[in-house]
């Protein structure tokens, strides 16, 4: 039992005597010793591949939500079981035309070349892209069940970012978007042909 107690008290001596010659160190402008390194160990990127684009992306649209999640355990207290998660996510959601689709009916020049007619496929949405700077966890309260778990686990928020995802997806449908980037393209397009000294009409395949 003594050398229990002894032990006990040269580790608090100790403690405390590190904790004085850090903050004696401080007060005399030395540098802590015992401050904490970064080191970055990680891997160089490496290029896996390379892909030609042939996408006019035309809008951009930026989005932010907030997601109020609770997941309820029934009859069990929320102290002992389940979560409850407010997640901000902003974002943007690009809309773009795929000009690779045209075919050589697509591009009907007049015979006197000073004409086109173009059939444009219709816009299409890409995946959001959470902005990491303004998208965080604001608050979560969760039960000790939940905690235990949450601490064993490596999924962490992944599943709050991928439900931000479908979030941003859903209102980029929702939005006028895509109209808007066959609108630009459009644009895009019939100053593209001016400069060739072309007039452009545009086919919505509704003939």
């Amino acid at each position: 039992m003594r050398k229990a107690l002894r032990s006990v008290w040269f580790l608090g001596v100790g403690a405390l005597v590190f904790a004085a010659g850090l903050a004696a160190a401080s007060l005399i402008g030395l540098k802590n010793p015992f401050a904490t390194q970064t080191i970055d160990r990680s891997q160089p990127a490496l290029l896996e591949s390379v892909r030609d684009i042939s996408e006019f992306h035309a809008a951009v649209g930026s989005f932010e939500v907030v997601i109020d999640e609770e997941k309820d355990v029934k009859w069990v207290p929320d102290i002992i079981a389940g979560e409850r998660s407010l997640f901000v996510a902003a974002g943007t959601v690009d809309a773009y035309v795929d000009l690779s689709g045209l075919a050589e009916g697509d591009l009907l020049l007049s015979e006197d070349g000073t004409s086109v007619e173009v059939r444009l496929p219709p816009a299409e949405l890409g995946k959001p892209n959470l902005d990491q700077d303004r998208t965080y966890l604001f608050s979560q309260e969760r039960g000790v069940v939940d905690r235990i778990t949450d601490a064993l686990s490596t999924q962490d928020q992944q599943d709050l970012y991928q439900l931000a995802e479908q979030k941003l997806a859903g209102a980029a449908v929702e939005s006028q978007l895509t109209r808007q980037a066959d609108e630009n393209t459009r644009t895009m397009l019939t100053g593209l042909c001016a400069s060739l000294d072309l007039s452009v009409t545009f086919d919505d395949g509704s003939s």
